[in-house]
This record gives C-alpha cells, sequence and structure tokens, in this order.
C-alpha cells in the first residue's frame, strides 16, 4: 500500500489537472488518462478515503438540515 504522503502527490496531480481541463494526469513515470470531470472527482474522493485510512481517521460526510416554522 502506497504511504499517505506518495497518495496526496496522487491528489495533488489530479487536483491541478481537473483545474487545467487537461484529460491526462503523470505522476512516477505512469499516466492515467481520464474520460470525464466526474470521473476525475470519483478518483479524487477514493484517494481521499485512502488517505485517511493510512493516517487512522475517517471522512465523515454527512449534512444535517433543521428547520422550524418559527411558531
Amino acid at each position: 500500500m502506497a504511504t499517505a504522503a506518495e497518495l496526496r502527490a496522487r491528489r495533488d496531480a489530479l487536483t491541478a489537472q481537473r483545474s487545467s481541463g487537461v484529460a491526462r494526469v503523470s505522476y512516477d513515470g505512469k499516466t492515467v488518462d481520464y474520460r470525464s470531470v466526474a470521473e476525475i472527482d470519483r478518483a479524487i474522493e477514493a484517494l481521499d478515503r485512502e488517505i485517511a485510512a493510512a493516517e487512522g481517521r475517517r471522512i465523515v460526510r454527512q449534512v444535517r438540515m433543521t428547520t422550524a416554522k418559527g411558531l
């Protein structure tokens, strides 16, 4: 398994690639082609989960909303 630092480097490459609009990323002598921005986003989310696991923490993505009529 890759170290947290290696995973962060991959994530940084993906983030830079996503913002540039290019569909090809190279890191550690490897090249990966992506089909869409959604696929890149999924790859970034997967790397976030792997980084969290490597650091021994969980990612909690939960939003709770409460509303009231004010009565």
